[in-house]
Order: C-alpha cells, then structure tokens, then sequence
C-alpha cells in the first residue's frame, strides 16, 4: 500500500489551489445561463404598461393571478408601471388585468386583457413572439380600444382588442 508524505500534501494543494485560481479567473460573462425563452418553465418575466389613454386621463389598473393579485395601480399618463414573476411549473401563468379610465361626464371606460399568458407570450412555436420584457400600451383605432404588445426593436406592435366584460 502506499503512503501519503507531506511532499504529497503539499503537491496536491498546489494542484488544487491553481486550478481553483484559473476557473475563478476565466470569463464567464458571455456563457449562457438560461435556455431560450420559452423552453422551460420558471421562466423570468416583466410587464411593462405605459398610460397612453387619448383623452390623457389616469389609468386604473388591477392585475391579478390565480396565485397574486397586484392590487389597484392609479397610473398618470404618460407614465410606466411594471410588475416581474416566473412562469409557473405548469407553464399555465396567466395574469389579467382591468383597466379603467374616466371618459368624461359621469362615464368610464371599462376593459380587460389578459396581459400574460403562456399560450401567447411564453410559446416559442405560437403565432406571436417569445417575450422575456412584455411591454403594453393602450391605443385607439378608430372608435375600438386596443392594446399593443410594443417591440423593442421599432417593428410594428402586436394589437389586440380587449374585453368589455371580466
């Protein structure tokens, strides 16, 4: 059987000690550390919703999950509120939200949108894009109230019409 001396010691910890010093050396900041969007569940999310009412009104927001609910948001135009959350294991994440705003006179405006949810937002072969940051605007065409999913990189926004009943 053979024995261990110092010499042996000494020659295993300078091993260790350099090969500990060159890995934590080594540049790991352009490695990837997460799978692509979309792929897996547990996924990081933000939702970005920027007031742009026409009539420059604030924006009454209440979001909820079937696990949070955000509470209610009073939003100035012009402004930016946003939330984060991971897509849940089962990849059924789905956060609707109400929006409402005065109209004028005694009257209000009244949506809802879901403004998450996996089928649309976080399906790499569905119709719309992956999106990691969901960034949504609220917009008229012609006489309907849409909301726009905004691109960061300037292509035209992905619009959707949104309920008149919860």
């Amino acid at each position: 059987m053979a024995s261990i001396t110092n010499s042996h010691f000494i020659l295993l910890f300078l091993i260790s000690s350099t090969f500990i010093v060159f890995t934590l050396a080594l540049d790991f900041s352009n490695v990837a550390a997460e799978a692509p969007d979309g792929f897996l569940p547990l996924a990081k999310k933000h939702i970005v919703i920027r007031n742009t009412v026409e009539n420059g009104e604030e924006l009454n927001i209440h979001c909820k999950s079937s696990e949070d609910d955000l509470g209610h948001i009073h939003l100035k135009h012009g402004h930016t509120w946003d939330f984060r959350f991971h897509v849940n294991m089962s990849k059924s994440t789905k956060f609707r939200c109400h929006f409402w705003w005065y109209a004028g006179g005694t009257d209000y405006f009244n949506y809802w949108f879901d403004i998450f949810k996996v089928s649309r937002d976080d399906k790499p072969s569905g119709r719309y894009p992956v999106c990691k940051e969901c960034i949504w605007e609220l917009n008229q065409y012609g006489s309907e109230d849409i909301i726009c999913r905004i691109n960061r990189d300037g292509s035209y926004p992905w619009c959707f019409t949104m309920d008149d009943k919860p």
